[in-house]
């Protein structure tokens, strides 16, 4: 059975919809109020507060901090400097996905690793003969997540920080304090908005949840839920385990194993560093080049319409994102599927994160999706985009 994050003294008070989900292990909301519209609404245009701490947390310290790192994820540890966080991913040794999250750099031989499932065994294991120290921070480690464009007016007003919040690059993290509560802020997030994720020990949750309540009321903070976050992510083109892709450890056949490369990561490999695991693999893959990729796919409004008026009804708008994958198609065949689906109130377009053969990547190339209609399946006309969907400029300024 779940239980309550540090925040959820406060999380449990504001849940008018008593709409919850089991993350990790944890409670976390799923939407606030009866509908997620005014919480997204909140990431786009003001501040949204969002509890993270079911995430698996683990620090990682000792003279050989950096070599472990280095051993498993496919960035260079040794070009992350102090102060910075990255995005990464591990594989295994076949160079398939095991897991996505942040690695931060805080100190000299000391590091904050994020990770969506536990991971303390495989990165353990990988430790053998270094002088290293990995310690499961999870529980007592708590964070909240800040995003929107009046977020960084909102910490500026409460934080003494060693680096002012203003100055914060993108993907930086510095300690500080808000209200005399000792925090680490990092310039990061999972909307692909201006934002910021603020760690906290958890014993001192509730106080920090509450200051920064205060400091938000002018700029109109409201805490969100999940499924606000779900709408947010996709139009950022974020993939999320187990949805967009799915853990080396957990397929079951070949097919649903993936490569960094087939799920929009590629970038994020660096085969001219030591060797990693997974390395050999994917170096041979950079070479071939990928089976399938990652893509964005927008749906033809009026061919969706067309559906709807032949079934006799109006448009009808999914209430919230939708995590099932369903079949993408190129002249009768299937080429691939879409994963995760939204409508974008931001966009005005219903949009999906999908996945295709590579010869049908390219952006502009026309496809069918799969769409329910009246209890029929249909085909409705998409097109191919380029990743992200919204990249505002606020972003990274």
């Amino acid at each position: 059975m779940p239980i309550g994050t540090a925040f959820h003294p406060r999380t449990s008070a504001l849940c008018e919809s008593m709409s919850w989900r089991d993350w990790a292990g944890y409670f976390a909301v799923s939407t606030y109020e009866v509908h997620h519209e005014r919480e997204y609404n909140a990431i786009r245009n003001a501040a949204a507060l969002i509890d993270i701490s079911p995430l698996f947390k683990y620090r990682v310290s000792g003279n050989d901090a950096t070599r472990l790192v280095d051993r498993v994820i496919t960035r260079d540890a040794n070009k992350i400097a102090v102060g910075q966080v990255v995005y990464t991913h591990w594989c295994d040794g076949e160079g398939k996905v095991i897991d996505d999250g942040t690695v931060a750099h805080l100190g000299p031989d000391l590091y904050r690793w994020t990770a969506a499932e536990p991971n303390l065994r495989w990165i353990s294991q990988n430790a053998l003969g270094l002088d290293v120290k990995i310690e499961d921070i999870s529980d007592r480690t708590a964070a909240l997540a800040l995003q929107g464009p009046t977020s960084r007016a909102i910490l500026a007003s409460c934080a003494e920080t060693e680096v002012p919040v203003g100055s914060l690059k993108y993907f930086r993290v510095t300690p500080g304090r808000i209200g005399g509560i000792p925090v680490e802020i990092s310039r990061t997030g999972y909307t692909g908005d201006l934002g910021y994720e603020v760690w906290v020990a958890a014993e001192r949750a509730v106080e920090l949840w509450d200051w920064l309540m205060q400091a938000g009321r002018p700029y109109d903070i409201t805490p969100a839920g999940m499924l606000a976050l779900d709408v947010a992510r996709i139009e950022a083109g974020l993939i999320l385990l187990d949805v967009d892709y799915v853990s080396a450890k957990k397929a079951l056949v070949p097919s649903q194993k993936y490569t960094p490369y087939e799920i929009g990561l590629g970038r994020l490999v660096n085969l001219d560093k030591a060797p990693f695991v997974g390395h050999a693999a994917l170096k041979r893959e950079a070479k071939e080049g990928p089976k399938r990729q990652l893509v964005g796919v927008e749906v033809d409004w009026d061919d969706l319409e067309r559906l709807y008026d032949e079934a006799g009804l109006p448009p009808q708008l999914p209430a919230t994102a939708s995590r099932v994958s369903v079949p993408l198609y190129r002249g009768g065949t299937q080429i691939g599927k879409a994963t995760s689906t939204t409508w974008s109130p931001t966009l005005k377009k219903m949009i999906a994160l999908g996945s295709v053969r590579s010869g049908m990547a390219e952006a502009g190339t026309g496809l069918d999706m799969e769409l329910t209609v009246d209890h029929q399946r249909k085909h409705v006309r998409v097109a191919v985009t380029r990743l992200p969907f919204f990249d505002p400029p606020r972003k990274r300024a």
